[in-house]
């Protein structure tokens, strides 16, 4: 089997998902009928604090009907300029919610509160109103960095000084919640609304959650019908994700320290940019332009010895861990990254 480091995503679901998948209870989900899709939405609803879930097949569509349920077509949401739902949704933002969005540069996925501030636009009739602000934890582009808690709060206060609600895309949330030592409701706390997935680190086959009030869950509800995600007897998949919420959770702390592991074992080799410290889930993020090759080339190599990665730019190669990786795996990958790197620093 390769040593498969191209994405969490990869994951497959356990022989328990798998049973229970199998002996799962179902009914039609888009008449509220499905007991286990039921009992999924309320206990998604009670680990992050918010009145009600909705199960949904994708975090992008999870995203995208959150934005549809906040916003009016002609809107404007603030987001950081490589977030998710900016950067990797095939312009749902505009083809879908009909809604601009106002990008901000941010530092390791935070953007800088004044520019937040000085973002929101005054009523003006030649402006959008600014109907949303998305914040992403863990922020992918930046190599899975965590959000601190104080930054969320304080994105959190401007958005009630301006009355705007808050979505947050936390797609790996509980790679954050894990590596801040803290409950999820300690983040989510500061928002109006969250989608996070069931796949990725936790190891279901499908789908994910979009948590908020009651009201705004309903509204969402309808919309994910029109996106074509009303499931009838979803149960079968809801059931893996009963389990992946009740039991996969804290071993993502083990995907932590290979991360760690490897980032390190990276940053003793010649040539390698890596910036290991800034390490805190299970993404890495590192450059080999010092190498003299591009990221198409490395990753080619990296093949030879059976090794799957992803390029996140000209010269940024992008590993992460999960389930299917263990010590072993990381020790062959720091290995074979130096053979690599000897070869094209002597050329």
């Amino acid at each position: 089997m390769p040593i498969d480091l191209r994405s969490d995503t990869v994951t497959v679901p356990t022989q328990k998902m798998r049973d229970a998948m199998r002996d799962a209870v179902v009914g039609d989900d888009v008449y509220g009928e499905d007991p286990t899709i039921n009992q999924l939405e309320r206990l998604a609803a009670e680990i992050v604090g918010k009145e009600a879930a909705l199960f949904v097949t994708s975090g992008t569509q999870g995203n995208q009907v959150a934005v549809l349920s906040h916003t009016q077509r002609g809107d404007e949401v603030i987001l950081e300029e490589h977030s998710h739902i900016f950067y990797h949704e095939t312009a749902g933002l505009a083809t879908i919610a009909g809604v601009q969005a106002r990008t901000i540069k941010g530092v390791n996925g935070q953007m800088p509160i004044p520019e937040i501030v000085s973002a929101v636009r005054e009523d003006d009739v030649h402006c959008p109103s600014t109907a949303l602000i998305c914040l992403e934890n863990t922020h992918g582009d930046s190599g899975g960095r965590i959000l601190p808690l104080s930054y969320m709060e304080e994105v959190f206060q401007v958005s009630r000084q301006y009355q705007i609600p808050v979505h947050l895309d936390g797609a790996r949330l509980f790679n954050a919640a894990i590596g801040l030592g803290v409950d999820p409701k300690e983040m989510t706390k500061y928002t109006d609304s969250v989608q996070f997935c069931l796949s990725k680190g936790l190891s279901a086959p499908m789908g994910s959650i979009l948590a908020g009030p009651k009201e705004y869950i309903k509204r969402a509800r309808k919309w994910r019908k029109m996106l074509g995600g009303g499931t009838r007897q979803a149960g079968i998949v809801g059931a893996a994700g009963i389990i992946a919420l009740e039991e996969m959770v804290d071993r993502l702390q083990e995907d932590h320290i290979h991360a760690k592991a490897l980032a390190e074992g990276l940053a003793c080799i010649d040539g390698i940019d890596i910036d290991a410290e800034g390490v805190e889930t299970n993404m890495i993020m590192f450059f080999i332009d010092k190498l003299g090759v591009d990221a198409g080339e490395f990753i080619r190599q990296l093949n030879k010895f059976d090794i799957l990665a992803n390029p996140s730019g000209p010269f940024r190669i992008r590993f992460v861990t999960h389930r299917g990786i263990t010590k072993d795996d990381i020790d062959r990958t720091i290995e074979a990254v130096k053979h690599i790197a000897a070869k094209k620093v002597n050329i």
